[in-house]
């Protein structure tokens, strides 16, 4: 009798109605997520932000062998940092048009890589950073980009979000959320995250504590573009948002 009264007790607390157990809470989500998802959706049919057109995914040779592919995907990436997508565009297809391999970007100098990425942001690091990553990608891997998270971080000029994305793009794999600034802005003016975050990593590990694992890939395209042409950093423009009536951040007029 012992034995099943314990057990009867154990599942009556599983499932929060033992005698002073404490109910277990429901997982946190935000209010509205879905519609607001849904009408986010609805305004990024047309996909005619910068990202669609000019974006990393758009940036390497889909005729060139998968090695090198992935190479060029980890190298827009790495340009991609605080630089526009146009700017990183032109600057793929210039290195591209001269041949763009690990081998090439190994005999390349400093001065001649340098003139060719300009003016991305931050180009002389950027120039130090992928001869680095580029030299450890042919001692360490071969030519061939890491296949994991934890690797791809420990390049030079590789951060968590530039990780999840060559994951997802070049490994075809989805590692976690990749939150850049469009997407670290709207998650908070959303509520999406359960209190503010101030940097794109916290707002990551917010984001992927309760948002469905099958809509992981698809949330940075959706925020990034979204945040390009409506959810602006600097004066949103709310009036044109089908989400202002309920966004808690929204400019009513």
């Amino acid at each position: 009798r012992g034995s099943r009264r314990r057990k009867s007790v154990a599942i009556a607390y599983e499932a929060g109605q033992g005698d002073g157990a404490e109910p277990r809470r429901p997982r946190w989500e935000p209010r509205d997520w879905r519609e607001q998802l849904e009408r986010i959706r609805e305004m990024r049919r047309s996909r005619d932000a910068p990202v669609d057109e000019m974006g990393v995914q758009k940036c390497y040779d889909s005729s060139a062998p998968p090695q090198v592919m992935r190479y060029q995907v980890l190298l827009s990436l790495m340009l991609s940092s605080q630089t526009k997508d146009q700017v990183t565009s032109a600057a793929m297809l210039r290195l591209r048009r001269r041949g763009l391999t690990v081998d090439s970007v190994l005999q390349m100098d400093d001065e001649t890589l340098g003139q060719i990425i300009y003016p991305v942001g931050f180009w002389r690091n950027k120039v130090k950073y992928i001869k680095q990553t580029t030299a450890i990608l042919k001692q360490k891997y071969g030519g061939d980009i890491p296949s994991t998270v934890e690797e791809l971080v420990q390049l030079p000029g590789v951060g968590p979000k530039m990780a999840h994305l060559a994951m997802n793009i070049a490994w075809d794999s989805v590692s976690g959320i990749a939150v850049d600034t469009h997407v670290h802005r709207i998650s908070n003016r959303l509520q999406w995250v359960k209190k503010e975050t101030k940097y794109p990593e916290e707002t990551r590990v917010a984001l992927e504590e309760w948002l469905p694992r099958d809509l992981w890939r698809e949330i940075n395209w959706l925020l990034v573009g979204f945040g390009q042409q409506t959810c602006l950093p600097v004066n949103p423009r709310c009036s044109q948002c089908l989400n202002q009536d309920i966004c808690p951040a929204a400019r009513r007029v």
